[in-house]
């Protein structure tokens, strides 16, 4: 379903992804961990087809996005680590401007616009304008939108900043239930213990540089980390990688 071929990003000489490689099938949540600064929101912009990469693919659904960009794009529902939304518009302006954007049709997105505001826990809030949103009512609000043309790849960096526990836990139910409707779900956290919890196989980014990738499992056995907590396992592999 997400396809990365030598994927690299150049700036100048500095290379802040270089040559991944990485397959992601449909419906698994697949997680994607790293220090600060190894790559993980420039990967994940790529695959969102906001970067161009420098050399290497990005294929979401069979579809290449840097030659069929609109077509791969409206497969994808993007969640930003920061959400960025026009302020002066109401939670259902916001909607309505997304909806527009991926060709909702008009008969079916008040239902839609409906339900995502009633489980995001917004319906109260659907006429006041986003500035008066809470940072983590604004991070429902983008989960909101991005789910409204019913995308077949989910791209999420950092889901729960800002979010109380209450909101993790259904965000975390959201995940799974669409995992197991086929959706496939790539999501990058530092949130270590959710993505030990939910995440079917999880890649590990240091400098650029996918050092290591597989279920928990795996990843405790080329970590020599046996039964360790996730942690654990990923000093080891960021300093073996070091």
């Amino acid at each position: 379903m997400i396809e990365l071929k030598a994927l690299t990003k150049k700036y100048g000489d500095f290379k802040a992804v270089d040559d991944l490689s990485l397959f992601v099938k449909k419906g698994e949540i697949f997680g994607f961990i790293g220090p600060n600064g190894a790559g993980k929101t420039t990967t994940i912009k790529m695959i969102g087809g906001i970067l161009a990469p420098s050399e290497g693919s990005v294929m979401v659904a069979g579809i290449d996005i840097q030659q069929q960009p609109e077509k791969a794009k409206g497969k994808i529902g993007f969640i930003p680590d920061r959400p960025y939304l026009y302020e002066k518009l109401t939670g259902m302006e916001f909607l309505k401007f997304t909806a527009d954007l991926y060709g909702v049709p008009g008969d079916i997105f008040g239902q839609k616009a409906q339900e995502n505001l009633e489980m995001f826990s917004l319906a109260d809030w659907s006429d006041e304008l986003i500035e008066s949103y809470s940072h983590g009512m604004k991070q429902r609000l983008i989960m909101s939108a991005a789910l409204l043309h019913d995308p077949e790849v989910i791209i999420v960096d950092e889901p729960m900043v800002g979010l109380d526990p209450a909101a993790i836990i259904m965000v975390k139910d959201l995940f799974q239930r669409l995992a197991r409707k086929g959706v496939t779900v790539f999501m990058s956290t530092h949130t270590l213990a959710i993505a030990e919890e939910i995440c079917e196989r999880i890649g590990v980014i240091n400098k650029g540089h996918l050092i290591a990738c597989g279920t928990t499992a795996d990843l405790r056995r080329q970590a020599n980390a046996a039964d360790a907590a996730l942690e654990r396992v990923f000093l080891n592999l960021t300093n073996i990688a070091n």
